[in-house]
């Protein structure tokens, strides 16, 4: 097993650095929701600006390149065996920078495994580093950010009867680990369309929910995700998600995430999420495919 993993802490000091610096160098800004209204996505599963499932270039909060957003959210997610909550918020800056904090809490709902429970967090950072989704219509470049989770597992509880108390006595190599991306977004306004596309590099098993790497493998993997989205109108927006994942425990067929979505924005302050959500074998408890409700609250500015 490799030394402890600090990079966490690093994270989160350098989230706090980038805040007060940002503060003390535009102590005038005042945040203007000047984005329209959707552009900042919704909060994805480990707390990034984008889909439900995977991470968009699009910088959350509905500051412009002038101020600076932000928002708290609230998920749930419901299968027949399990139920995955995730909390945290985001921030944008200048529309350039996003940082955020999340906290997933995975439980199980069925007896024998309604005392299981899993938590993790993740620190996100995002850079904006070419294109504009929004202001460059006449551009085929899509808006490209460059992002990085660190996350932490911090153990496993209820299965002290069979031993086990962390994910590396399931098989991961290690309880943290970060996972590394690339994603490119285009609006098509005169067609109504969000495009979204993803490359991660990790190493994470479910997330990172039962750990990183394992016996089948521990080298970072680059894993292809996908959205694209219908904006009906501009309140509410349909679309679809996928996302590749790897498979490093022996013990977990492991395969990718699918999802059907429907997003409703009143307002820039609020914007409900509900999809069907597919999340294919969690065997390592169960062996049988898990599929549910996901819903998703998000409030800011």
């Amino acid at each position: 097993m490799r030394q402890p993993y600090r990079s966490l802490k690093f994270a989160g000091a350098l989230l706090a650095g980038a805040l007060l610096c940002a503060g003390a160098a535009r102590a005038q800004w005042q945040p203007d929701m000047g984005k329209f209204l959707a552009t900042g996505g919704v909060s994805q599963l480990e707390g990034a600006g984008g889909g439900g499932i995977t991470p968009w270039a699009l910088i959350g909060g509905y500051g412009t390149r002038d101020s600076y957003g932000a928002n708290l959210h609230y998920t749930s997610v419901r299968t027949q065996d399990y139920a995955l909550a995730t909390y945290g918020v985001t921030a944008g800056l200048a529309d350039r920078v996003e940082l955020s904090l999340a906290r997933q809490e995975f439980r199980g709902s069925l007896a024998p495994l309604d005392q299981l429970r899993i938590e993790q967090d993740i620190v996100g950072l995002k850079l904006k580093v070419a294109g504009d989704a929004v202001y460059e219509q006449d551009r085929l470049l899509p808006q490209i950010a460059v992002g990085a989770m660190f996350k932490h597992n911090r153990g496993v509880g209820g299965l002290g009867a069979l031993g086990v108390s962390n994910v590396v006595q399931l098989g991961a190599r290690d309880d943290h680990g970060v996972d590394y991306y690339l994603a490119a977004t285009k609006i098509l306004f005169e067609q109504s369309l969000l495009l979204n596309g993803t490359l991660r590099a990790t190493r994470a098993n479910q997330m990172g929910l039962l750990g990183f790497g394992g016996e089948r493998g521990d080298a970072y993997r680059v894993m292809a995700e996908a959205s694209a989205a219908y904006l009906i109108d501009r309140q509410w927006v349909a679309g679809v998600e996928y996302r590749r994942k790897p498979h490093n425990l022996g013990v977990d067929r492991e395969k990718a995430y699918y999802d059907v979505f429907l997003a409703y924005f009143p307002s820039k302050h609020l914007s409900l999420t509900a999809a069907y959500a597919d999340l294919g074998d969690i065997t390592v408890f169960n062996p049988r495919r898990q599929n549910g409700l996901y819903l998703s609250l998000q409030a800011g500015f």
